[in-house]
């Protein structure tokens, strides 16, 4: 039997890019601490702030809204808003789940629907984008989806005049994303990375990241020894088509041949950041219709709109 680092109990956990071997007290110990300083390090939340959190119903909002509860009991107004894109059998169970999690914590919330406030559900674009496969639609599903989200997410979070929103993305996606800039040369998203994301703007709410330095598996591991229902049923029926796919898959093999490398990738782009901070780059817009910030005319989920509707 293998002992804990720190005690004397039986360990139930082994992170590779320690390593560290540890018992179920001093994981959760472990984790959350370092959430802790994540959010402490990088000023994500000042107490007393408003804070709208996003949430899916997965381990990683779900662990994002229990943490944020947990370290911010008095003082701060944390409200959670969820997204519903619309699509059955999948969205509607996630959802119930986020419901039973906001109302055990006695969080208030709003679910959000894309078909009442776009008027089209990711469902039906989907339907869309198929039909005009040939007509030179060279944009996923996913894609369409991500950037109605963020939208929705950010229109609420301003309608509710929060500091900031907060969103369960995590060591692995920041990672992930990375590479995929790199990789597409858009330099501007590149730049804009980090555990606070956003522009100062009155129409652009800072998005904040508490799993900023949280693998992927040991949120899923946390949530295990917490004992929390979350979803983690059927992915997403259109999931296929993301092209982050290839690059969850190409990051995790080389974590798994160098343990530390996700670490390591982030800490780079931390060193980075401040030489990205002062490079020259696009001069941004207000959305003439709606009034998102853009580097262009329009912002891209005006622009995508426009094309469902032609």
């Amino acid at each position: 039997m293998r002992k804990c680092d720190r005690c004397s109990k039986e360990a139930k956990i082994f992170l590779a890019y320690g390593p560290h071997w540890l018992c179920k007290q001093h994981f959760l110990e472990f984790f959350e601490k370092r959430v802790r300083k994540t959010i402490n390090k990088f000023k994500l939340v000042k107490p007393g702030e408003k804070i709208a959190v996003g949430v899916s119903g997965g381990k990683d909002s779900i662990t994002c809204l229990h943490l944020l509860k947990s370290i911010f009991p008095k003082g701060t107004e944390i409200i959670g808003v969820s997204i519903d894109e619309g699509i059955k059998g999948y969205r509607d169970k996630a959802l119930k789940v986020a419901k039973k999690h906001y109302k055990e914590l006695g969080v208030d919330f709003t679910v959000v629907s894309v078909k009442k406030e776009l008027g089209f559900s990711m469902s039906e674009i989907a339907r869309k984008l198929a039909e005009r496969k040939n007509e030179q639609e060279t944009q996923s599903t996913c894609s369409y989806c991500g950037v109605f989200r963020r939208k929705l997410l950010n229109d609420f979070a301003l309608r509710e005049k929060c500091k900031k929103l907060a969103t369960g993305h995590n060591l692995d996606d920041e990672v992930q994303t990375m590479l995929m800039n790199i990789m597409q040369n858009d330099f501007q998203k590149f730049s804009w990375l980090g555990p606070i994301t956003g522009l100062k703007s009155k129409r652009f709410v800072p998005r904040v990241k508490p799993l900023y330095e949280s693998p992927e598996k040991e949120i899923i591991a946390y949530t295990q020894f917490r004992g929390w229902r979350v979803y983690d049923g059927e992915c997403c029926p259109f999931s296929w088509q993301a092209k982050r796919n290839a690059f969850r898959k190409a990051v995790d093999d080389i974590e798994s041949k160098y343990p530390n490398a996700k670490f390591a990738a982030l800490k780079f782009f931390q060193q980075l950041k401040p030489v990205l901070e002062k490079a020259e780059s696009k001069k941004l817009n207000h959305c003439r219709n709606c009034g998102a910030l853009t580097s262009s005319i329009e912002c891209s989920a005006c622009k995508q709109l426009k094309k469902l509707s032609s």
